[in-house]
């Protein structure tokens, strides 16, 4: 992000063919290709180039993302807008279910429920998003996420269903 003396602000951003990706679900475990994201062997996908999100860690049935809230994620309130909070949400607690698929099946996700309890701001630090898989079955799974400030206080929850399918 750039800012000049009149205040403007800009960002530009870039992000890597996202077929990248979807070539190796057929090849690879959701947890092979998470683990490959986090150590920069694949790039992320471009939806976190796009929230400035940061770094990933992955076990089998849960991923935890962080991401430093600056001002592009404000609304006009000026805290982090819900939208970026949902999206890190759905992110951790889907990527939990990928991380526990074997090679040649897929997921979406069919809901979200959130509940923001705490605004975040520059001033709350690197959020902490941690997503865990509740229950997984042939066809579905139940999954859970849980965004954290730098002081360790919860900012905002959800859980998740996800649909299991072979590609």
């Amino acid at each position: 992000m750039t800012q000049t003396q009149d205040a403007t602000r800009t960002r530009t951003f870039g992000w890597t063919d996202p077929a990248e990706h979807a070539h190796l679900l057929g090849r690879r475990s959701g947890l092979e290709i998470l683990r490959a994201m986090a150590t920069g062997e694949l790039p992320p996908p471009p939806v976190m180039h796009l929230i400035d999100g940061e770094g990933m860690q992955v076990e089998e049935g849960a991923v935890t993302l962080t991401l430093e809230p600056r001002e592009f994620h404000y609304n006009p309130l000026g805290s982090v807008h819900g939208g970026i909070l949902s999206t890190l949400l759905d992110t951790a607690a889907a990527c939990s279910v990928h991380s526990t698929l074997p090679a040649g099946v897929g997921y979406t996700s069919m809901d979200l429920n959130v509940k923001f309890l705490r605004p975040a701001t520059i001033a709350s630090g690197k959020l902490t998003c941690a997503g865990t898989v509740l229950q997984r079955g042939r066809r579905t799974a139940l999954a859970e996420a849980r965004i954290t400030d730098a002081a360790g206080r919860l900012i905002a929850h959800a859980t998740s269903s996800c649909m299991i399918f072979e590609i």
